[in-house]
């Protein structure tokens, strides 16, 4: 009975010094992690911009706009060119109410210049008519392509070389030259210039007189 107790007494010591052996016993150093092997902390990077949104129709680009041509105003319809050479629109005088002999009106517009300027045609047109008549000196009467205008030139010292009846005249152009002819005062040579809107016979001798001041007034020089 006794060995029983000492036996029981011994294992217990032995048990117990075994527990406090391994309680006691000091730990492995923890292992310090290097520096590489630590885990990076995520960097932070830019958001991505939004993609535009797509633009409405007001801020659109406004599609470009289509210009009209521009117009440029036409010139006055019977615009005629200064059928004396060297004359300034600015030194005409209107002369086509101004009286005549035997109560006549003028209808036409005298063109002071020196004996033998050359006269010029005022515009396109055919000769329908040189004629030499007793008031108007030697004359020249020159139709427009559509026959119905007359340009009568009158008191010419001369026709040009080469000027025929039925000769188409290019505007510009010479015709004739300046003279004192008919009933013209011989001191004071001038041209003699009319125009007259044409009938339906486009009769040379007939026509309704109209005013060329106007026709010439604004022409270049």
């Amino acid at each position: 009975m006794r060995g029983t107790l000492l036996f029981l007494l011994g294992a217990l010591v032995g048990a117990n010094v075994v527990y406090f052996v391994l309680t006691r016993a000091p730990h492995a150093p923890a292992v310090a992690t290097p520096p590489s092997a630590a885990i990076a902390a995520p960097v932070a990077t830019e958001a991505p911009l939004p993609s535009p949104a797509p633009a409405t129709a007001s801020q659109a680009t406004p599609a470009a706009t289509t210009t009209a041509p521009l117009r440029l105003p036409s010139p006055p319809p019977g615009r005629l060119s200064i059928p004396v050479q060297g004359i300034a629109a600015t030194s005409l005088r209107d002369t086509f109410n101004d009286a005549r002999s035997e109560g006549r009106r003028h209808d036409a517009i005298d063109i002071m210049a020196p004996a033998g300027t050359p006269v010029l045609a005022a515009a396109d047109g055919r000769i329908e008519k040189l004629f030499l008549s007793e008031r108007g000196g030697i004359t020249l009467y020159q139709f427009n392509p559509e026959r119905t205008l007359a340009y009568y030139y009158a008191h010419l010292q001369r026709y040009a070389d080469g000027i025929a009846e039925g000769q188409v005249l290019r505007r510009g152009q010479l015709l004739g030259y300046v003279g004192a002819t008919g009933n013209a005062d011989p001191a004071a040579p001038h041209l003699h210039f009319a125009v007259f809107a044409l009938g339906p016979e486009a009769r040379w001798w007939e026509g309704t007189a109209l005013n060329p001041y106007p026709m010439l007034a604004g022409a270049r020089d």
